[in-house]
């Protein structure tokens, strides 16, 4: 791979990790609900989640999804059925007591296995294969895939880091509370894209 085209994939993996998205959104609520150091498993399972999609996507399954297009079209229903019940989730649980958090956040692997079912995910990782692994080839994917979460992990962590810096702010059950239905709200918004294509 040419310098020119890992400067353009690390600003891409930039550019698509730092925007809002599934991923983010629940990093903000889970800096905000359980601090950052507890949010950090979450982030590693993002990054090494989609690493580990990324690479596959590249050894096949995108090839898979253009030889069979049903399939990506039910992995979108299940996607967005999965992201509503998340949403849904959000918005009604409960504010915990004010210094108590009820509850975890989600496990590393956890957050791994949501990559596949998010959709902006999955768009992500057929893009950077389409763009900047064309061949499949396996060494070419493999770089796509490690340059893709080296650039995510500290993008992510962005988002769980600001969620930590509106602790104090969602110091009362009412600020909690209207938070987590912001939350599920910009969750629900963040599958625009993937509704309106």
């Amino acid at each position: 791979m040419t310098q020119d085209l890992l400067l353009a994939l690390m600003g891409f993996a930039f550019a698509t990790s730092v925007t809002p998205g599934p991923n983010n959104m629940m990093l903000l609520a889970s800096g905000a609900n359980f601090g950052l150091r507890r949010t950090v498993p979450h982030m590693l399972g993002i990054s090494v989640g989609h690493l580990v999609m990324v690479f596959l996507v590249g050894l096949g399954l995108a090839g898979l999804f253009q030889a069979e297009p049903r399939l990506f079209v039910a992995l979108k229903v299940v996607s967005v059925a999965y992201m509503l019940w998340l949403a849904w989730k959000i918005a009604t649980a409960a504010p915990p007591r004010v210094g108590d958090v009820a509850g975890r956040p989600f496990s590393f692997v956890q957050a791994a296995a949501f990559q596949w079912v998010n959709p902006k995910a999955w768009a992500m990782a057929l893009t950077a294969v389409t763009v900047y692994a064309p061949g499949g080839e396996v060494g070419t994917t493999a770089v796509v895939a490690v340059v893709f979460a080296m650039v995510n992990l500290p993008s992510v962590a962005v988002w769980a880091a600001a969620g930590q810096a509106l602790r104090r702010w969602l110091d009362t059950r009412r600020r909690l509370r209207a938070f987590n239905v912001t939350m599920a709200v910009l969750l629900v918004l963040s599958l625009w894209p993937v509704l309106a294509h």
